[in-house]
C-alpha cells in the first residue's frame, strides 16, 4: 500500500516510517523542514516538504502522493517544560495542528479519494473525571475542563470528532515515553521531574496510562490494515496513581524523589488544571486496541520501561 505520513518526523512517525517500510510498503513522509527529509528517505521513505496549516500545501503533497492511506501525526510536542498556568498557550501550535490541520488533511483525502485515514489523539487527562479510575473508548470527555486546558480539550474533541465522522480511525496514545522522548513533550516533562519541579500533588490519586514510543508506533503500523473506524485507546496494560508512577520515575532517572505538596498549594502556585491532572485525571484501557488491532505492547507496563530508560546526571534542585 501507499501510506501517506503527515508529520514523519515526530516521536512516533520517526519509529512508523522504518516499521511500514519494512513491512513493505512504499511510504510518503513529511516534514516542514526540508534538511529533516534526509533521515525520512534514510529509512527507505519518499520525502516531502508539506506545510499542515496551510490548505494548498496538503492538498498538492496529498494529490501528488495519490496514498492509499494517511496517518496524521501532526504535532509540535517539544519545547520547553509545560506551563500549567498556560497549559493551552504552550499546546497552541499543536491545536492548530489538530483542528485546521486535521481539516487540511481530510480535505485533501476525500478530493484524492483516499480509503483509510488515521489521526493521533491522547488518553488521558481528556477522560471524565467522575466513575471510575479506568476508562474505555466509550466513556466521554471531560464535559467540564479547567480553563487552562479548555481550548487544547476543544482540539482534541475535533480531530476525533471529523476523523469519525468521516469513517476514520483514531489512536489515543497514552504518556508517550521512550529514548530521546518523554511524554510527548520532548523530554521536558523528564526535565521537570530532574529539578525536582514535578511534585506529587495532594494524595497523588491521578490516573496517568503510559505508552512507549516503539508501541505507539507499533500500533499505528497494524491500524493501516486492521481496525473498524473509530476509537482505540493505545496504551500498557497498567494505568497507575501518580504516588506510584513519578517516585518510580525519579529513581530510574538518578533523581531525588519528587517532593510533596498539598493540593490548595498547588492551585496556587500552578493552576487548577496541574492539581486536576496530579489528583482526578482517569486512566484507559487498551483492550479494544489488543482485540481488534492484534496488537500487544512490547512494554505492557511502564514499571518496566520507566526502569529500562537510561539515568541520567541529577539536574539541581
Amino acid at each position: 500500500m501507499r501510506v501517506f505520513i503527515a508529520g514523519a518526523t515526530g516521536a512516533v512517525g520517526s519509529r512508523l516510517v522504518p516499521l511500514l517500510v519494512g513491512e513493505g510498503h512504499e511510504v510518503i513522509g513529511t516534514s516542514r523542514s526540508a534538511q529533516r527529509l534526509d533521515g525520512i528517505e534514510r529509512a527507505g521513505a519518499i520525502g516531502m516538504v508539506m506545510d499542515g496549516l496551510d490548505a494548498a500545501s496538503v492538498r498538492t503533497a496529498i494529490l501528488e502522493a495519490r496514498p492509499d492511506v494517511i496517518v496524521h501525526q501532526l504535532t509540535a510536542l517539544s519545547g520547553p517544560a509545560v506551563d500549567f498556568k498556560r497549559f493551552d498557550a504552550g499546546f497552541a501550535a499543536t491545536n492548530a495542528l489538530r483542528t485546521r490541520g486535521t481539516d487540511h488533511l481530510l480535505a485533501a483525502a476525500a478530493e484524492a479519494g483516499v480509503g483509510r485515514f488515521i489521526a493521533q489523539s491522547y488518553a488521558g487527562w481528556p477522560n471524565e473525571r467522575t466513575g471510575g479510575p479506568v476508562k474505555t473508548e466509550e466513556d466521554p470527555l471531560d464535559p467540564t475542563p479547567t480553563t487552562a486546558s479548555r481550548e487544547t480539550l476543544a482540539a482534541i474533541r475535533h480531530v476525533e470528532g471529523a476523523t469519525t465522522e468521516a469513517g476514520g480511525i483514531v489512536l489515543r496514545y497514552g504518556g508517550l515515553y521512550g529514548p530521546g522522548n518523554l511524554l510527548g513533550r520532548g523530554g521536558a516533562i523528564l526535565e521537570m521531574v530532574q529539578a525536582r519541579k514535578l511534585p506529587v500533588v495532594g494524595g497523588g490519586t491521578g490516573v496517568w496510562s503510559f505508552c512507549h514510543v516503539d508501541d505507539a508506533a507499533s500500533a499505528t503500523a497494524a491500524a493501516v490494515t486492521r481496525g473498524a473506524p473509530g476509537i482505540y485507546n493505545v496504551c500498557d496494560d497498567d494505568p497507575a496513581p501518580v504516588r506510584e508512577w513519578l517516585p518510580l520515575l525519579a529513581r530510574s532517572l538518578g533523581a531525588k524523589p519528587p517532593r510533596r505538596i498539598p493540593a490548595w498549594l498547588a492551585r496556587r502556585l500552578a493552576s487548577p488544571a496541574s492539581v486536576m491532572m496530579m489528583t482526578d485525571a482517569r486512566g484507559a484501557s487498551n483492550a479494544k486496541a489488543k482485540a481488534e488491532l492484534a496488537w500487544t505492547p512490547a512494554w505492557p507496563s511502564w514499571r518496566e520501561g520507566f526502569a529500562a530508560l537510561e539515568p541520567k546526571a541529577p539536574v539541581a534542585a
